[in-house]
């Protein structure tokens, strides 16, 4: 079980949503979101995390919309903590970013294609955050525990491990539910990334995706068992400026997440 502000996550507490927009493109947008999903989640009684990256470093192309500034896009995510009273997860991409981003988040997320880097992992974990790790696409469940390792290794256990999809061939991603039972065992709290597992990595000039497969693959995942489910959310998500085809439509989760919530409580009758 990992706790971050109150909130626990795993250990057979309630399921934890993690959501919001892809990266951080305005102040409006940031917070009109983060708002609904805080208004969403507390009608349900769901324990609420918002996510943003602060800035977008693996974007397909040169020219891609990466964020409004490092300075500007960590001032409206504190701001986010403070006026909105959320905790905050956020990515980082280098050793150098972890302690900047660690004063304004309370998740540290490492990026997929960054799972095995040993001076990454290391630095997130001395921040003392919450350090949640994206099982990269190239990498077996299992080998997620050396993963964590890296970030234990500075007496830092508060961690968590994502689940994202697997390469499956050029262009196509693959969620293994047996992953998750997995990850599990390692006694670290999972995640179900919904959104990313949906992705067409590198199709032309940007990703692509099939979101239709989100809502699938979200509730196959609570029926198997995990301690959260990661969503980006976005008000508009054919004018998103970062993973336009694979966000969750913002005027949908209401409805979505009461049959999760609903399926979460069957999920834990079943043996």
């Amino acid at each position: 079980m990992t706790e971050v502000n109150g909130i626990k996550i795993g250990g057979g507490n309630p399921l934890v949503l993690i959501a919001g927009p892809c990266v951080v493109e305005s102040s409006d947008v940031v917070f009109a979101t983060a708002t609904k999903i805080k208004e969403i989640t507390g009608k349900l009684g769901m324990p609420y995390i918002f996510k943003s990256s602060f800035k977008k470093a693996n974007r397909t192309s040169v020219g891609s919309f990466t964020g409004p500034g490092d300075e500007k896009a960590l001032k409206i995510l504190s701001s986010i903590k403070s006026t909105l009273g959320l905790s905050v997860l956020t990515d980082i991409h280098s050793p150098e970013d972890a302690e900047m981003v660690g004063n304004a988040a309370d998740i540290l997320q490492i990026p997929a294609f960054l799972c095995r880097q040993t001076d990454l992992l290391p630095a997130a974990g001395k921040t003392g955050k919450v350090v949640n790790i994206k099982k990269g696409q190239f990498l077996a469940p299992e080998d997620m525990e050396h993963a964590a390792a890296k970030v234990a290794s500075t007496g830092n256990k508060r961690i968590l491990l994502t689940e994202r999809g697997t390469t499956f061939g050029y262009h196509n991603l693959v969620v293994d539910m047996r992953s998750l039972v997995i990850m599990r065992k390692t006694g670290y709290p999972v995640v179900m990334d919904a959104t990313h597992s949906v992705q067409l990595p590198s199709k032309g000039n940007e990703s692509g995706g099939q979101p239709e497969f989100i809502k699938p693959l979200a509730r196959a995942a609570v029926a198997v068992g995990i301690d959260a489910l990661f969503l980006e959310v976005h008000p508009d998500p054919k004018n998103s400026k970062s993973d336009a085809a694979s966000q969750f439509p913002l005027d949908q989760l209401e409805e979505f997440l009461t049959g999760i919530k609903k399926l979460e409580e069957a999920a834990r009758g079943l043996v």
